[in-house]
């Protein structure tokens, strides 16, 4: 319940009546006055609180008559009374209801009492109810009160000395905290004026007042000096004094800072004090005390004044720093000096104490140095503090302090209290904290908190003597302050660095270009820390040492890492470098010898720092340790050692040097080269081995004994792996210059490394390659900046000698390489490509080591990026196809095997995704696989590859246009801004066409490799894509194809084959057989050149139209053909039979021709079959329709025009044809003409195929040349058919060719040859006028063939062998056996030919002229004359044929052109010819057949039955020498006059019955024809009948005599067969007679005939009943003559 609310007033009034009720009972009786006094005051209240509203401030107004009952009953001295007065007052007090006079009152009332020494306690309380509620006392009233209090602490009663004592702490105190709020209430401190006057406290209000007079008191009374306010003080502590300055300045520091007065105070008063009562501190020195040199004896330090002073001291340097700078400086000095040895040990206890308090508040340490180190001529303090700690505590090692026995005690003593005693040094007994240093140990003890320096004997105010101080405790604070100071400053430091980036950073966003702070701040850091790094270096590296404590080390290792950190942070290098070296020496085994540690050590351990004249010296660690010994192992050093020893300390000293790199990696810079090189010999000693991704795991040592390592490190190791690791991946927060400094320093550890694995094979240390992997692992987000570096020294790692070295160096770069392809970059590698360039340039440059294992890395990288970013590459094809393609051949099968299956890859999924660019690239790399002759698989696959390539091409042909001429064009901007002329190869051709041209290029080279089977490969590729693809290329490009491809590889291959070697190839390597048609290098070659040929042939006849749009189309014609040439004369037979193979190919083309027209063309020139075929529909070489439509598109692209010509456009191609002409000529003449010289040698003769062809081109060619084929072409022509028919064929391949001894069939050269000429009589055929003289010598040629039927043609001087021996000679010779066999059928066949001609031409004018007909019956002759006597009797019956027919046709022409004499020379000829057939001179085989020789006998009935149609009766236009000739000849034929030479079977042969009869019947008829024009003729018939029946006369007697005479006994046959022969004779003479017009026939026949009758009535009597029928017949026609005669017939006889 609040003091003002109702209630509280309405008891409060009830109470005090009820108080004033109890003091006037009480002194009703002894004291009447206080009972009145206490009445009328009841009265008193009870009217206030009835007039009053307000009643409180009504009691307050009247609070002096109010509080009178209760002064007078305190007067009473009465204690009861009292007792309830003073009870009574504190209510009234409480509720704040007494005024300024009455509490004036009251406490002149108190004053009393304490002078009577009544009621202390309570006296003491109620003073404080009275300052404490309200404000109102003030001046001398307070005054007085606080002298009360004072004047009650000195009595003798202990308990009121005790609460006096807190009743003046807590009065001084409110006086204070009055001062504050009245501070706040005016909130402005009053403006401090320049009042020099320090008394003048004019200025001043109530309340501070008040506190100043006090305060002033306060000093005057410690000074024991007379106090200005406090009047009445009798006695006064100087302890009681400080202890309450003390207090002031602690809690009231604000009242001293915005107070000028309050400050003169301190400034004039407390410092000197303080300075003064130090004074015997000062002077003394331990044990000088006795000297008695000394003058004057020196007043011994008192604890108690002592202690409190450095208390002040502390307050004062904590607070008012700012406003005491000078007198700081003086008692910061002195502190100093308080912990030198000399002092007495308590005196140092509690100097290290305060000196502790300092180092928790690092604000103010960093105000020390402002004000005091980085000033000129002024007390390095802060340095002074740092080295004055360090020195203290090395002093405790090194001196045996005088004052403190403990520290010297003997081992055994030691021991005993658990010190490290000689037995337990390192054996674990050691349970106690402690640090132990060249045999001084010395405990540790737990102190304060970390932070706060909580002390213990600056806390002991009630001590008077010095306590004594436990070993170690002095230490144990130092070891704290040391600690805490670092920690504080190092704190302070960050966080303020923190906010400064933080701030600097807003800053940047701000204002980017602002100019950048002042940086004052730092450079007090930098003071800061050049000030007491040394002094920290040499106390902590000596603590280190020193410590047996995990956790003590851990502090220490602590300190010197943010120590460190720090350093590097603000960039002071030396001192960075000398803690880190710290560290690291820590971790290593004593004395371990490490270069880069000593050196930077060396310089940091000779100095001796001074510490006001006290040397500090660097402690170098001792070698004797008692630390548990947790692992063996070998030192990393080039030359083998002994093993090191590891320790549980170097373990956690390790751990900290990871922590150091793991979290203050930024601030290393060239440190890392320190740690680095620490961790890699910490690494190498506990075996730590590299694995994937260049992380560290336990793996054996190599060599030497193996490391030896505790279960307690083992358990640590995989942790300590790990931190390596996440060391390495922190690596990503550091920026970029520190990174730098990690890779240069990773780098010449690497160096190192690598210098020591140079020369022996020692198992290397790979540390720094592993983590120059890991580091370059976790920061790809920033590759670029670091990518050089690291990657240029792992590239030397690669070359190093050191396999393993070398492996690494090649997993480290390629997991790099790797990773950085994979890795998510900002912006993505697509759109950056100098990055992703930069990432795969090293895979490019490994393939400068010469290493195998590194190369097979190496495409095993390639092999795996492509397939896992084989898609993304963009820009880095050249690189990567680099790689895959600089393989050689002294690389060996595996190499060269793994860079193919990465083409392979390339080439199967990943052209559609390169840049158009690089599709070159592809085509040479491919085709350096075709060329390696490692692996000849790997060659032929490559073929293969580069086919797909170009179907690739040809598949996205547009794309890729369009593509390459966008690259064109800026490269040709590039180009001509340099002013250079474009580089690339075929540069004017468009780009498209360049990469055709490169890829037929490399097939070209492959064409002419050394082994046969890619030669073979490489040729049909290349002739296949050319023929399938070609049509996508410019016209003007195909120039370059045909010169600079096709004919270059002509020419290689041309000049290879002719001087390849002759001699025989075993085997193909390995066990594999070769065919004997390729067991020589020759050989293989043939096949090039045929393949070679045959391809450019297909080409020249597929793409003539584009060809021959070019401009010297004409010139390649004539190369083409000389090739041609050159091959055909080969002395190979493949390559010769190829060469006319191609010649073929080029011919079948033909100058285009309107559609409409072109098959009934085609027809007429009788193309053969095959060839219509090629012409219309789409052939081999013809384009796929896809490419068609691609050409087209293209076409419409660059506009060119279209590859085949409009029709009805004729292509002049004459001299083309002609040129093919003469080379034709040309092989033919060199391959027919036979060989010259003797026979003794080998001698080439062309093979029938070779032959053939040769032939069968000439229709075709023919074609192209009809209309200027001469009379002289046409005699070449003869000269080249004769002569190759006239070859002979080899006797090895006469069973294949010649036909078998009953076959007649031409061989396919003979069919050939007539071919040629068919084809030609034809074209004359269809030909125009003057074509017609060419008949003649077709004719000639042909009869020439006809003769061979009877001679066959000679051939050189060759000689003839028989058959069996051909069959087994090599000598290609013609055997004379074979010849019949040979020529007949041919002949036969020209003979048929001809005859056909002849059919066809009889009319012509040449024909006539020629005398062709002649010609023919003069060859004729010779069959018809040899008849029997011919090679084969198929000829001569062929002849006699032929004869007929050409007669048939030919007579007539001959009788129309009697008159011209064109045909005089003929008949002669005709006449020999039949007469040398009629009446042949050879005879026929003995074993005829009647039949046979019946059919032979009608053969010459057909040509008498010629002679009776065709000739006779048209004898008047025929000369009559011949027609003499034949009517002899028929005569001859009809009389079979027998002479008695014949003997029987002669004579039987010779009897032709019905020859004789047909020759009879066409004199008969041709005697009684009435066409008769000349009597010279009839003159003839009539002789020629008038011997006829003249000698049928005789023969009728002859016959009837020798039947007469034989009797019973038959004639013989031939007799008997005559006379049948007479009488048919006689009866065909009838039949004649009767049939032709009397006047026809002369009187002598008549008179003859009727002669015969009787004779022929003779005959009847003959036996042979034949004879009998014939003479029957005779008879018969006698009848029609028989008639009475006539008169008239006498008179004609006349």
């Amino acid at each position: 319940i609040s003091c003002n609310s109702p209630e509280a007033v309405k008891r409060l009034l009830e109470n005090m009546q009820a108080d004033l009720r109890s003091l006037s009972m009480e002194c009703k009786k002894k004291f009447p006055p206080v009972k009145e006094a206490a009445e009328s005051g009841i009265v008193k209240i009870k009217t206030i609180a009835a007039r009053n509203t307000d009643i409180l401030a009504a009691l307050k107004e009247n609070s002096s008559e109010v509080v009178q009952p209760f002064l007078m009953g305190c007067g009473t001295k009465e204690p009861k009374i009292t007792q309830l007065c003073l009870a009574a007052i504190q209510r009234l007090m409480s509720h704040e209801v007494v005024s300024e006079a009455a509490a004036g009152n009251i406490i002149n009332m108190l004053w009393q009492l304490m002078e009577n020494g009544l009621e202390e306690l309570k006296l003491l309380q109620t003073v404080l109810v009275l300052l404490t509620t309200n404000t109102i006392v003030h001046d001398e009233v307070l005054s007085k009160a606080i002298v009360l209090c004072f004047r009650l602490h000195f009595t003798k009663d202990n308990i009121t000395n005790n609460t006096a004592a807190a009743t003046v702490r807590q009065v001084v105190t409110v006086v204070f905290e009055r001062m504050v709020a009245e501070d706040e209430k005016f909130k402005e401190p009053p403006a401090v004026q320049g009042n020099s006057n320090r008394r003048s406290v004019i200025t001043l209000r109530p309340s501070a007042k008040d506190a100043y007079m006090l305060f002033q008191d306060l000093c005057q009374l410690v000074n024991a000096d007379a106090p200005y306010w406090l009047v009445g003080m009798t006695e006064m502590t100087r302890t009681f004094g400080l202890e309450l300055l003390e207090s002031v300045l602690n809690d009231f520091p604000e009242v001293f800072l915005q107070h000028q007065e309050f400050s003169f105070l301190l400034k004039e008063r407390v410092c000197p004090l303080v300075i003064k009562l130090f004074s015997p501190n000062i002077k003394f020195r331990q044990g000088s005390s006795s000297s008695a040199s000394s003058p004057a004896p020196v007043e011994k330090p008192y604890f108690p004044i002592c202690m409190r002073l450095l208390r002040v001291v502390s307050v004062l340097i904590k607070h008012f720093y700012s406003l005491l700078v000078t007198e700081c400086e003086i008692f910061l000095s002195l502190l100093v000096k308080f912990l030198d040895g000399e002092k007495p040990q308590w005196l140092r206890a509690v100097a290290v104490e305060s000196v502790h308090r300092l180092c928790v508040q690092p604000h103010l340490l960093r105000s020390f140095c402002q004000s005091y180190d980085m000033k000129q001529h002024s007390t390095k303090v802060f340095r002074d503090i740092v080295n004055a700690l360090g020195s203290f505590i090395q002093s405790l090692f090194i001196l045996p302090s005088a004052g403190n026995p403990s520290s010297t005690m003997s081992g055994s003593q030691a021991s005993g209290q658990g010190g490290p005693g000689a037995a337990g040094a390192g054996s674990g007994l050691i349970t106690q904290a402690a640090f132990e240093y060249r045999g001084t140990w010395i405990p540790l003890m737990n102190v304060s908190v970390q932070g706060s320096a909580k002390a213990t004997y600056l806390e002991m105010l009630d001590k008077v003597e010095p306590p004594s101080i436990p070993e170690g405790y002095a230490m144990s604070v130092a070891f704290s302050a040391l600690l805490d100071l670092v920690r504080g400053i190092t704190s302070m430091m960050e966080r303020e660095l923190n906010k400064q980036e933080q701030e600097a950073a807003t800053r940047e966003e701000a204002e980017p270009d602002g100019p950048p702070q002042e940086p004052k701040a730092r450079e007090v850091w930098e003071e800061m820390v050049s000030a007491c790094w040394c002094g920290l270096l040499a106390a902590l590296s000596l603590l280190l040492d020193a410590s047996t404590d995990e956790t003590a080390t851990e502090s220490i290792l602590k300190a010197e890492l943010s120590m460190a950190s720090l350093c590097g942070r603000l960039g002071l290098v030396t001192p960075r470098d000398a803690f880190i070296t710290a560290v690291c020496k820590a971790s290593l085994p004593p004395h371990y010898a490490l270069t880069v540690l000593s050196s930077s050590a060396t310089n940091l351990s000779n100095k001796v720092y001074s510490i006001q004249g006290q040397s500090v010296q660097m402690v170098s660690p001792s070698s004797e340790s008692h630390q548990q010994v947790v692992a063996v192992g070998q030192p990393l050093t080039a030359q083998p050692q002994g093993t090191v020893v590891l320790t549980a300390k170097n373990i956690q000293c390790m751990r900290t040097l990871l922590n150091l790199a793991h979290c203050h990696g930024a601030y290393l810079g060239s440190s890392w080269q320190l740690v680095l090189a620490t961790l890699q010999h910490l690494v190498w000693i506990l075996g730590l081995k590299p694995s994937v991704g260049g992380v560290l795991k336990p793996g054996r040592a190599v060599e030497g004994p193996s490391t030896v390592l505790t279960t307690a490190v083992m358990t640590d190791l995989p942790v300590i792996s790990n931190v390596l690791s996440r060391l390495f991946e922190s690596s990503q927060y550091l920026d970029d210059v520190s990174l730098h400094h990690l890779i240069n320093a990773l780098c010449s550890l690497s160096m190192e490394a690598m210098e020591m694995a140079y020369g022996n094979n020692k198992e290397p240390s790979l540390f720094a390659v592993a983590k120059l992997l890991e580091t370059g692992l976790v920061n790809m987000d920033r590759i670029e900046i670091l990518w050089r570096p690291l990657t240029a020294h792992l590239l030397e790692v690669c070359q190093h000698p050191n396999a393993r070295m070398r492996e690494w160096g090649a997993e480290a770069i390629t997991s790099l390489i790797k990773a950085g392809l994979s890795f998510k970059h900002e912006p993505p590698l697509s759109q950056n490509q100098r990055l992703q360039l930069l990432l795969l340039n090293p895979l490019k440059e490994l393939s400068n080591v010469l290493h195998t294992d590194i190369r097979q890395k190496q495409l095993e990288c390639v092999l795996q990026i492509l397939q896992n970013q084989g898609d993304s590459l963009g820009q880095g094809w050249p690189l990567v196809l680099g790689v895959i393609g600089a393989i050689r051949n002294d690389q060996g099968e595996s190499l060269i095997r793994t860079a193919f299956q990465c083409l392979q890859l390339v080439v199967t999924d990943f052209l559609p995704t390169m840049p158009c660019m690089c599709l070159q690239i592809v085509v040479d790399v491919a085709g350096s696989f075709g060329l390696q002759n490692q692996e000849l698989n790997i060659s032929l696959t490559s073929i293969g590859l580069l086919w797909n390539i170009s179907d690739y091409f040809f598949q996205r042909g547009e794309a890729i246009t369009e593509e390459l001429e966008r690259e064109e064009a800026v490269l040709l901007k590039q180009a001509q801004d340099k002013g250079e002329p474009l580089n690339r190869p075929f540069h004017p051709a468009p780009p498209f066409d360049c990469l055709w041209l490169c890829l037929y290029a490399k097939l070209g080279e492959l064409c002419v490799d050394p082994r046969p089977a890619v030669r073979k490969s490489a040729g049909q590729t290349m002739f296949s894509t050319i023929a399938a693809h070609g049509t996508l290329l410019q016209p003007p490009t195909w120039n370059i194809v045909v010169w600079k491809v096709l004919f270059h590889l002509l020419d290689c291959v041309r000049k290879s084959s002719s001087t390849a070697d002759k001699e025989k190839i075993e085997s193909g390597g390995g066990n594999i057989l070769i065919h004997h048609s390729r067991d020589t290098a020759e050989k293989q070659w043939a096949e090039t050149w045929v393949l070679t040929l045959a391809g450019v042939a297909r080409i020249f006849n597929t793409r003539r139209y584009l060809l021959q749009q070019l401009g010297d189309f004409f010139k390649a014609w004539e190369v083409l053909l000389d090739h041609i040439q050159s091959a055909a004369l080969s002395k190979n037979n493949e390559v010769s039979l190829a060469a006319l193979k191609s010649f073929q190919e080029i011919l079948q083309l033909v100058t285009p021709i309107k559609d409409t027209d072109k098959l009934d063309a085609l027809a007429v020139m009788d193309i053969p079959p095959v060839l219509m075929e090629s012409l219309q529909g789409s052939g081999p070489g013809r384009p796929l329709v896809r490419s068609d439509s691609l050409a087209e598109r293209l076409v419409q692209r660059y506009g060119v025009q279209s590859s085949l010509p409009p029709p009805g456009e004729e292509l002049d191609d004459s001299a083309l044809w002609w040129s093919a002409w003469n080379t034709w000529y040309r092989i033919g003449t060199e391959c027919t003409r036979p060989p010259s010289g003797g026979t003794n040698k080998l001698v080439f003769v062309p093979s029938q195929p070779f032959l053939t062809a040769l032939i069968q081109i000439f229709p075709a060619l023919y074609q192209h040349i009809a209309g200027g084929f001469s009379m002289e072409d046409l005699k070449k022509l003869g000269v080249i058919l004769h002569g190759a028919v006239s070859v002979p064929i080899s006797s090895d391949s006469s069973p294949f060719i010649l036909p078998s001894y009953t076959e007649a069939v031409l061989t396919s050269l003979q069919e050939a040859v007539l071919t040629a000429l068919d084809v030609l009589q034809k074209a004359i055929c269809v030909g125009s006028e003057n074509l017609q003289v060419m008949y003649p010598a077709i004719f000639e040629q042909l009869l020439l063939f006809v003769e061979f039927s009877c001679k066959p043609p000679q051939y050189g001087k060759m000689e003839t062998k028989h058959v069996a021996n051909a069959k087994y000679n090599q000598v290609s010779l013609r055997p004379a056996e074979w010849v019949a066999l040979n020529y007949v059928p041919f002949a036969e066949r020209s003979l048929e030919v001809m005859v056909d001609l002849y059919h066809k031409t009889a009319c012509h004018k040449a024909v006539i002229n020629e005398k062709v007909l002649q010609n023919i019956i003069k060859t004729l002759r010779i069959p018809l004359g040899l008849k029997y006597a011919c090679p084969a009797e198929s000829t001569w019956k062929l002849a006699v044929s032929s004869l007929l027919k050409v007669l048939s046709i030919g007579l007539p022409v001959a009788r129309q052109q009697a008159s011209s004499g064109k045909f005089d020379t003929m008949w002669p000829e005709l006449a020999n010819a039949f007469e040398d057939f009629l009446f042949t001179k050879s005879t026929p085989p003995d074993n005829r057949s009647i039949q046979e020789f019946q059919r032979n006998e009608a053969i010459d009935v057909q040509v008498v039955q010629l002679i009776s149609t065709e000739i006779l009766p048209f004898a008047n236009f025929i000369p009559k020498e011949f027609v003499g000739r034949i009517m002899s000849m028929l005569n001859k034929g009809s009389i079979h006059s027998q002479s008695s030479s014949f003997t029987e079977a002669e004579m039987d042969i010779r009897m032709r019955e019905e020859f004789s009869k047909v020759c009879f019947e066409t004199l008969l008829q041709f005697s009684f024809s009435n066409k008769v024009s000349t009597p010279q003729e009839g003159y003839i018939s009539r002789m020629a009948l008038s011997v006829l029946l003249q000698r049928a006369q005789d023969v009728l007697r002859r016959y009837v005599e020798d039947q007469r005479l034989s009797g019973r006994c038959p004639l013989p046959r031939q007799q008997v067969t005559e006379i049948i022969f007479v009488l048919k004779a006689i009866s065909t003479l009838m039949d004649s007679l009767k049939k032709t017009q009397p006047e026809n026939v002369d009187g002598n026949v008549w008179v003859q005939v009727i002669a015969l009758y009787p004779t022929l009535v003779e005959c009847i009597t003959c036996s042979s009943p034949e004879v009998s029928s014939a003479l029957k017949e005779a008879l018969g026609p006698f009848k029609d003559f028989m008639q009475p005669p006539v008169s008239k017939v006498q008179n004609g006889e006349s």
